[in-house]
């Protein structure tokens, strides 16, 4: 789904527009016993195409024993709806779990699973374990099945030549190419009343409109990635910070519509900024407590799905993250709040790329936009994995 400069966390920096989701994973295996393999030697390596995995133990991850990991456990069961390759048993005995309180699914994960520390697949001599934490949100926006004088901005379903002509039209070309926009004619889903709210759902993803119905009826719909015009992601807030309309730790979404405002002349300069153009489709919304479906195929969970490159870590994979909450800008901050807990690997974005690399899912509603919108953490990371199994397009490494 569902970003911007690095200040912005992924609200703006991850650009997590979520692919459309793979293909349902094979049905889950009979539960089977605990494995009885060993943990990996401390210090054994894998390397995977964008990341190095390092075995170690329970006790280096920072928090672990404070972590209310029964909140983690509905995620960890979605992800097992299309799990990851070798992850059939573990997800089989899953389900089978009786009373899935802290205390047992610490005990769970610790039977089952080895940590392993996620570095930079950086040369041997240039291991970094240190990365970047963002986050990114469902927004929330009103919109009108007509065009109007208020509501003028347009959300599209994909164009029928989008496959056909790679990279389509770039975000300007859009606007003002005649082919371009006789290619869009007669797709809109809907009408928005400000071209900044187009950009927010395009860099998210995803997002929820309260709509208003041609018989002046109003629904809430959501609307989620359908594709894009396949061109480069270039940050808005970059753009303004280069031109000094704001420091880089100001940047958020209420800095740059607060400029907008102050310069309404400059606003089309400030979008064909990003030539980057996504397409949404509507779907249903019967249960608003239901999180967008991530890259994986399943529901994101607020406070507990994160974003991640696939070629670093498998979707459906437990995570332990070591970061910090964010902070609103001040000359002299309070001292950051620790974040150390689960989180499921189930979700991509195009900035989010390499290792360790992850994009927070704050969910929806009062408070997301803005923990997502200045979040810029430093991060270390664990992936948690079945001790029966390696991942299948995972090398070790000799460490002589």
């Amino acid at each position: 789904m569902r970003r911007i400069v690095a200040a912005l966390g992924a609200s703006l920096l991850a650009a997590c527009s979520t692919p459309p989701p793979p293909e349902r994973g094979p049905a889950p295996a009979p539960a089977a016993s605990p494995p009885a393999m060993a943990p990996a030697a401390p210090g054994a390596l894998l390397q995977r195409e964008a990341a190095v995995w390092r075995a170690a133990r329970w006790d280096e991850l920072p928090g672990w024993e404070a972590d209310a990991l029964q909140h983690a456990w509905p995620a960890l069961l979605a992800g097992c709806a299309r799990p990851a390759p070798g992850w059939e048993p573990s997800c089989a005995s899953a389900r089978a779990l009786d009373s899935p309180d802290a205390n047992r699914v610490r005990a769970w994960l610790q039977q089952r699973l080895q940590p392993w520390r996620v570095e930079a697949a950086a040369g041997r001599s240039d291991v970094r374990a240190e990365g970047l934490l963002t986050g990114y949100f469902e927004p929330q926006v009103q919109a009108s099945r007509k065009r109007s004088a208020a509501y003028a901005v347009p959300l599209h379903t994909p164009p029928a030549d989008l496959a056909t002509r790679k990279p389509w039209y770039s975000r300007s070309e859009i606007e003002r190419l005649p082919a371009a926009q006789a290619a869009l004619r007669g797709r809109e889903i809907a009408w928005l009343a400000d071209p900044l709210e187009l950009l927010m759902l395009q860099v998210q993803g995803s997002g929820r409109l309260r709509i208003t119905e041609a018989d002046g009826s109003v629904k809430t719909v959501r609307v989620a990635y359908a594709g894009s015009n396949d061109q480069p992601y270039r940050s808005v807030a970059r753009w303004l910070v280069e031109r000094g309309a704001f420091t880089l730790e100001q940047a958020s979404w209420p800095a740059i519509r607060t400029w907008a405002r102050a310069n309404p002349a400059q606003v089309p300069e400030l979008l064909a900024s990003n030539p980057r153009y996504v397409f949404f489709r509507e779907e249903p919304l019967p249960d608003p407590t239901i999180g967008p479906n991530g890259a994986q195929g399943v529901a994101l969970t607020p406070g507990r799905s994160i974003a991640v490159d696939r070629r670093a870590v498998p979707y459906g994979t437990p995570v332990w993250i070591d970061s910090t909450e964010p902070q609103p800008w001040s000359p002299t901050p309070p001292p950051p709040r620790p974040l150390q807990r689960l989180v499921m690997a189930q979700d991509t974005g195009s900035a989010i790329t390499g290792a360790p690399r992850a994009d927070y899912f704050w969910g929806w509603g009062e408070g997301a936009e803005d923990f997502a919108g200045r979040m810029k953490q430093p991060l270390r990371m664990w992936v948690l994995w079945p001790l029966a199994h390696t991942p299948g397009d995972a090398k070790p490494i000799s460490t002589r």
